[in-house]
């Protein structure tokens, strides 16, 4: 199982990789995260993969924030670098500024890039999430998608994670399920995002053992908890496997 590590971008951000690149496989690169301005996730990603070539790195890429020129510019750069995948989402509302939707879903930009820019080797894959029936969400995971990210994984959402797993394993696709560990310093933001927590740090090894062999990746996060994400990470280690 491959681990993760949800990345989020500041301007020390070629430190912040430092600090744990022996702790991770590689890297799920946020993209202005709340709609508030932040280094590109793709612009991030594409000096991580320069950098750190071994290492898997998969940005965010939302929509909200681009037009179709910035869509198809931003997605040859990543293929060009040879990035291992763009993860497309609508995303959230910009905090400054009007959402754009020149590209109305994360399907008909896939399709815009596939057919119009013509991407030769990037990835695209999509977000999954439990808030959506069972035959909803294996429905949008047997689209046209290299790969999938499945979002807001809990006890309650397990379940729903193993079909749709199943289902990738049948149809050949990758998926990486977001880990997400409460800790006591992100309460507020937590509650601000309104994702449930996958468990606690108590309880990271047990979860993470339910999920080996059902899903190819984790993302791991403590959302905003440097010092978390940390201890986080060093608990995972057992669980990855090449």
């Amino acid at each position: 199982m491959k681990i993760l590590h949800e990345f989020v971008p500041t301007r020390k951000f070629l430190r912040l990789a430092e600090e744990t690149k022996d702790l991770v496989d590689g890297w799920n690169v946020t993209d202005s995260a709340a709609g508030v301005p932040a280094p590109s996730g793709t612009a991030v990603s594409c000096v991580l993969k320069a950098k750190y070539p071994d290492k898997i790195v998969i940005p965010i890429f939302i929509l909200h924030y681009k037009g179709p020129v910035e869509v198809g510019g931003l997605a040859l750069a990543a293929d060009v670098i040879g990035l291992d995948g763009l993860a497309l989402t609508m995303g959230d509302i910009p905090k400054y500024g009007e959402a754009i939707k020149m590209l109305k879903s994360s399907e008909e930009a896939r399709e815009f890039l596939s057919t119009t820019v013509r991407l030769k080797n990037l990835k695209l894959g999509c977000l999954l999430s439990a808030r959506r029936s069972v035959e909803d969400t294996i429905a949008r995971a047997r689209g046209a998608w290299d790969f999938i990210c499945f979002m807001r994984l809990e006890d309650k959402s397990f379940p729903i994670l193993e079909q749709v797993a199943k289902e990738c394993k049948r149809l050949n696709k990758p998926i990486y399920s977001y880990f997400l560990v409460g800790t006591p310093k992100i309460a507020e933001i937590v509650k601000m995002i309104g994702w449930p927590t996958t468990t606690t740090m108590d309880h990271v090894e047990e979860y993470a053992a339910k999920l080996e062999d059902l899903v190819d990746g984790i993302i791991a996060t403590c959302a905003g908890d440097p010092e978390g994400d940390k201890e986080l990470l060093g608990k995972l280690q057992k669980f990855r496997k090449q």
